[in-house]
């Protein structure tokens, strides 16, 4: 697995903390998808320009990179109940049982086993089997490991499906955060335009807000658009408990860069273009990726990188980011890219300026 050498640092938890109203919290999409609003922040002039969305097609030059993130968000929650326990004997006996129990898939292993958030815990012990729609899915408990989480063997009914991500598609719902509390009517709104591979437990949210015709206008002015992936799970979105920053573990996530992404990029990069990532979730793949002088190899492998304050970039040039909870791993990844009390000033801005925050919020461009 990558993982980076964590930077010493005396930052803790609360440097990284600012208050935001709940009403700032965006619960809808804004349609269409490039209407939303845009923060433009240059980093070398110290200048703020606030924009709308599409405007972003003037900070993009000819010879730049713009490289998304082409993961796709699975129906990854399911509800269902407790079938059969394991006896201290090692004997499964069947349970009597309506009680829900949920379970949050997070990450693929092999042969269809998955680590998975489950709730209530009590209800998903090793050996337990738990049913889905009737046993069209079911899922055995075989492990339990970091923080709780469950590591599952799902089983689609054959009969009805032949993946377990066709069940997926028919018994479970789209991850939506906590801090969303309004029914999406549009499933396809927690999904970026150019979406293709599925494997994700949260959008890159950055991309919501790109729309085919803006996308190709940007390959007509000549930049490129080069697509790599990183399945979102827990190292995204987990939230940081410990004060101290470098006892915080990254929980790993699957990356992918293709030897034609790598070329292109490295490529663009020699010719003097920028490399502008969309989403935090882009820039960790690439930085995963990248070796200290910046030339981007092909990769597929987990990475745990966890970049704060004190972290030196080494292959991205400009960040495309939405507006992130406060003392998240996703906060301290653009205040490492643009400086702690920078990103903090601009986020009170923010606030002050009614801009909108979160998965369905408004973006900002680091320059």
């Amino acid at each position: 697995m990558i993982k980076n050498e964590l930077p010493k640092t005396e930052l803790t938890l609360k440097d990284f903390h600012y208050d935001l109203p709940e009403e700032r919290i965006a619960q809808t999409p804004i349609e269409p998808r490039d209407s939303s609003r845009l923060m433009v922040i240059d980093r070398k002039g110290g200048t703020t320009e606030h924009k709308i969305f599409r405007d972003i097609l003037d900070y993009i030059k000819p010879c730049d990179v713009l490289v998304i993130n082409d993961t796709r968000v699975i129906p990854a929650r399911i509800i269902g109940r407790r079938k059969e326990k394991m006896t201290p004997e090692g004997i499964r006996v069947p349970v009597d049982s309506t009680a829900p129990v949920e379970l949050l898939l997070l990450k693929q292993r092999e042969n269809d086993v998955w680590e998975t958030l489950a709730g209530p815990g009590k209800r998903a012990r090793i050996g337990d089997m738990i049913s889905f729609g009737d046993d069209l899915l079911t899922a055995e408990v075989l492990d339990i490991i970091e923080g709780g989480m469950r590591v599952v063997k799902m089983r689609p009914n054959q009969n009805s499906f032949s993946t377990v991500y066709e069940a997926l598609h028919e018994l479970g719902t789209m991850p939506l955060p906590p801090y969303i509390t309004e029914k999406l009517e549009n499933q396809e709104r927690y999904q970026t335009v150019y979406s293709r591979e599925e494997g994700s437990s949260a959008a890159p949210t950055a991309g919501l807000h790109f729309t085919p015709e803006l996308l190709e206008k940007i390959k007509e002015k000549g930049a490129a658009i080069v697509p790599v992936l990183l399945h979102v799970g827990l190292g995204t979105f987990r939230p940081v408990k410990e004060e101290r920053l470098e006892d915080h573990e990254m929980h790993s996530e699957y990356i992918r860069v293709t030897k034609q992404a790598a070329e292109e990029i490295n490529r663009r990069r020699a010719n003097g273009g920028r490399v502008i990532a969309v989403g935090t979730t882009s820039a960790r793949t690439l930085e995963s990726a990248a070796d200290e002088n910046g030339f981007l190899n092909p990769c597929s492998a987990d990475t745990g990188i966890f970049i704060y304050p004190g972290y030196k970039f080494k292959i991205v040039d400009c960040l495309i980011t939405n507006f992130h909870l406060p003392e998240s791993t996703l906060l301290m990844l653009v205040s490492a890219f643009a400086g702690r009390e920078r990103m903090l000033d601009e986020y009170k801005t923010a606030v002050e300026m009614e801009y909108r925050f979160f998965s369905f919020g408004d973006s900002m461009m680091i320059l």
